[in-house]
């Protein structure tokens, strides 16, 4: 492992807060919420009718309408995400090394969509009539094709899929890339569209869901008392990462250095997280490692909980196992609130959210937090945005499979 430092130089999102980067932060330190009732289809018949959509998404903005008919909407939120990305970034796509430049992107799912209107036409409409585009635009690894065509980036092109670690994991791979020297620039985060008629009504049969029907603004209440499960989210979000010395040649803005990267696997049980929490503690604890951090440099934690009786009980009690007396001082806050749960892409608008409070010196809230839970006793930032100097920042992700993923930024 070489010495190459990893910054962050580039942010794009599609959540539904806002189809941008500034649309989803103001909503975010707002205290909005983009959870509502689900309208892009008939959701009468479902047990849960509501989800974070992303109603805001327009994706003839960033994508030429022919390309559309080719991308399922996962593939249509990460690209359009990735182009905020690349231009908030500065990047010339003229002067940079396209054969060094790359794409390592998570989808804990992909093409679900895709999947859904195809076997219904096959059904209906007999063999025939399935469309020929049907497998490039159901695959995972979709997204990270057309970001590549997109931008002519010839270097390591990936997509990475852990369940709702994905993006996580892609970013943890691409930090790993750069700092190997295979690559100057790469495109990464995450990206998903599972909140069809098929994900939402799985995801409700196995009683994973809110079924606050009458309420839903109020359903994603992370580490509160009365939570009663998570909230299906849809979106992306997009990240540059760049080896520092050619992001410093090229004049670059730098938002923060990826210092710390660990990932570890519960070993245990395909969706129910090891209720010990020693894989998410583990995961923190060799980020810190990796970092060279002691636990009392960390100032704020943004929590993969997503609402579920038992995920933020064992997420708050590892952030106690890991960080001791230090957990008392720490800001922790859990941004699903207001977004959802963005299952593959969750890692990647969180580490925007980090990203973003180191730079504007605010701390995202936990919202919807009215009861705290007695099993979680950390400073959850409840409520409401808080302004704090913070320098060092880590972001949590988890997902079925037992998958744990954990990444430290540091203001540069």
């Amino acid at each position: 492992m070489s010495d190459r430092r990893v910054v962050i130089t580039g942010l794009g999102a599609v959540t539904p807060l806002g189809a941008s980067v500034p649309a989803f932060w103001d909503g975010l330190i707002s205290s909005r919420c983009g959870v509502r009732s689900i309208t892009h289809f008939d959701a009468s018949p479902f047990d849960v009718r509501f989800g974070g959509t992303c109603s805001d998404f327009d994706p003839s903005i960033r994508i030429d309408r022919r390309m559309l008919k080719r991308m399922d909407p996962c593939a249509q939120f990460a690209v359009a995400a990735a182009a905020e990305a690349v231009e908030d970034s500065g990047l010339d796509l003229n002067t940079i090394d396209l054969g060094r430049a790359g794409v390592i992107l998570g989808s804990g799912i992909g093409g679900l969509l895709e999947i859904e209107e195809q076997i219904d036409r096959l059904r209906t409409k007999g063999p025939d009539k399935v469309s020929a585009f049907t497998i490039p635009k159901l695959m995972v690894n979709a997204s990270s094709g057309h970001i590549s065509i997109r931008f002519g980036f010839q270097g390591i092109s990936t997509a990475v899929s852990t369940a709702c670690a994905s993006a996580t994991n892609a970013m943890v791979d691409a930090v790993q890339a750069l700092r190997r020297g295979e690559a100057d620039v790469v495109i990464t985060g995450g990206t998903e569209a599972a909140l069809t008629p098929l994900g939402l009504a799985a995801f409700a049969a196995m009683k994973a869901l809110s079924t606050r029907n009458g309420d839903p603004a109020r359903a994603s209440r992370p580490f509160d008392r009365d939570r009663d499960g998570f909230v299906m989210a849809e979106g992306a979000g997009i990240l540059v990462f760049e080896d520092y010395e050619h992001a410093r040649r090229r004049g670059a803005r730098i938002y923060c250095e990826v210092v710390g990267a660990g990932v570890t696997s519960d070993a245990f049980d395909m969706v129910q997280p090891d209720e010990s929490g020693r894989g998410a503690a583990r995961a923190m604890q060799r980020a810190l490692a990796y970092a060279r951090l002691n636990t009392t440099d960390v100032q704020y934690i943004n929590a993969h909980a997503t609402s579920t009786p038992l995920g933020d009980a064992i997420e708050s009690q590892a952030i106690q196992s890991v960080f001791g007396a230090h957990a008392r001082k720490l800001a922790v806050s859990s941004t699903k609130g207001a977004t959802g749960h963005l299952l593959g892409a969750s890692g990647g608008v969180e580490m925007i959210a980090c990203v973003l409070a180191i730079r504007h010196s605010t701390l995202p809230p936990t919202i919807n937090l009215e009861n705290p839970d007695p099993r979680c006793e950390l400073d959850y930032v409840a409520n409401h945005a808080r302004d704090a100097r913070v320098s060092i920042v880590m972001n949590n992700s988890f997902g079925f499979g037992g998958h744990n993923g954990c990444l430290i930024v540091k203001s540069i």
